[in-house]
């Protein structure tokens, strides 16, 4: 299979590598190249942000929710599904941090494994000769990983952009493929968990075209497509079409607005090859939402937006799909909407009170990174005995947990809900409702996509 595609990596984070993703994924797009962006790394937000710019849904490729064989049929089927002229995977951290000092679950694993070219974008602060140093050291280091260019950025003008490529061509064979200015301001916003992305801000496009402009100006695009359009052929797998959705599934609804929007594409493709009819809900509107059979609350800013969902006539909907046995799923900022109240600075917010839990935010991390579950008991969505890959990322923690008898899921490694004897639990049911801190990826957990639709339609 005939692919171009391209990896994004730097030295570590806060090296470019995101702008430099959204930028050539808008510019490209602006030029009517096709581009699959994809996001190497359990990361919702830049996912989100790359699907923005590319004008297409991302693509999840992490080697801890997958194996090798299965991560690169993953990348296949994507690209015969959704064809595109260029696929553009932006790296996490540094080019070979992984998990473990042998760097497994790192972006040169991936790289290596889909024999892609590697971009390094190299923050060059305060740097000139050293940055062939670097250059070369990287691509000494692991064999099989081909970084085949460098974008330097963070460039103080024309003098030391004049050292960094001498330096660079002197020393390595490496070529520059592109010189990015110091910048007067982050054209990106931050916050708390990454960038902020309001979907309703109509700031954002024109935040991402301004990246293109960037890229335009000071990067050779031409040769970078050109270095895209060099990978070798992939072995792709038999593609395995999903079976023939019913003219009729069971509808779920998936809240999707500036609270809670942390889905990933795979997932909602899964419920829907698995027969669902899928419908987008806000919280945030009061418009009725139409009959469903099921309901999907993924993660996102609960926090941010308290006040509005205390308010919201929708917490006496999830409330009556809940004790009609309906199937109810929550992930992390989903859980939080489905707690007694949300503990804040300025005093507690009503949530739908389905368990007997508070939540509290802290300004930093209570949970975070992957997490292997082990399901304890029967639920609607995820069989006694299964085990599966996930990731938490919370700013909350529960309070009021010493009054739960049993928790659905045991977590190794993670943080969960609770630590009781050196263990870490998750996972909370009642009646036909699932709401746990733990995000999962639908490809890494085949039997939950079915299990939700079957549920849904009993």
């Amino acid at each position: 299979m005939k692919q171009p595609r391209l990896v994004i990596s730097g030295l570590s984070g806060g090296s470019g590598k995101t702008l430099v993703s959204l930028g050539l994924a808008r510019l490209f797009s602006r030029r009517q190249v096709p581009v699959q962006p994809c996001k190497k790394g359990p990361d919702y937000i830049d996912y989100a942000w790359l699907a923005l710019a590319a004008r297409r849904p991302s693509v999840c490729l992490d080697p801890y929710f997958l194996n090798d064989a299965a991560l690169l049929a993953h990348f296949c089927r994507i690209s015969l599904r959704r064809p595109a002229a260029l696929s553009l995977i932006e790296g996490n951290r540094g080019l070979f941090d992984g998990r473990d000092i042998s760097g497994s679950c790192s972006t040169a694993h991936v790289a290596r494994l889909l024999r892609a070219p590697v971009l390094l974008t190299l923050n060059c602060a305060k740097m000139t000769r050293t940055a062939a140093a670097l250059v070369n050291g990287l691509c000494a280091f692991e064999p099989g990983v081909r970084l085949s260019g460098v974008l330097l950025n963070n460039v103080a003008g024309e003098r030391h952009a004049a050292m960094l490529r001498q330096a660079i061509e002197e020393y390595t064979d490496v070529p520059v493929l592109g010189i990015l200015p110091r910048l007067r301001e982050n054209p990106l916003p931050e916050r708390h968990m990454g960038l902020a992305l309001g979907r309703s801000d109509g700031s954002v496009e024109a935040r991402l075209d301004r990246l293109a402009d960037l890229l335009a100006g000071h990067a050779d695009s031409e040769a970078l497509l050109a270095l895209a359009r060099s990978a070798p052929d992939l072995n792709a797998p038999a593609e395995d079409s999903p079976p023939p959705r019913p003219a009729k599934g069971p509808r779920i609804g998936y809240v999707l607005d500036d609270a809670l929007w942390f889905y990933y594409e795979e997932n909602l493709d899964a419920l829907r090859d698995a027969g669902a009819e899928l419908v987008p809900l806000s919280l945030l509107d009061p418009a009725p939402w139409p009959p469903l059979d099921a309901l999907y609350l993924g993660g996102g800013y609960p926090e941010l937006f308290a006040d509005a969902i205390s308010r919201s006539p929708h917490l006496e909907t999830i409330r009556r799909l809940s004790l009609d046995s309906r199937p109810v799923y929550a992930e992390c900022g989903g859980f939080m909407v489905l707690c007694r109240a949300l503990q804040l600075e300025g005093g507690p917010r009503r949530m739908a009170g389905l368990f007997p839990l508070d939540t509290r935010f802290f300004p930093r991390p209570q949970g975070l990174g992957y997490v292997t579950a082990r399901t304890l008991k029967d639920t609607p969505f995820h069989p006694a005995g299964s085990v599966w890959n996930g990731h938490e990322f919370h700013y909350c923690r529960c309070e009021g947990v010493e009054s739960v008898p049993d928790f659905c899921l045991e977590l190794t490694p993670g943080t969960g809900m609770c630590a009781r004897g050196g263990r870490h639990f998750d996972g909370l049911l009642t009646r036909r409702t699932f709401a746990c801190w733990t995000h999962l990826f639908a490809p890494a957990v085949p039997h939950w996509a079915q299990n939700f639709v079957e549920a849904a339609r009993r």
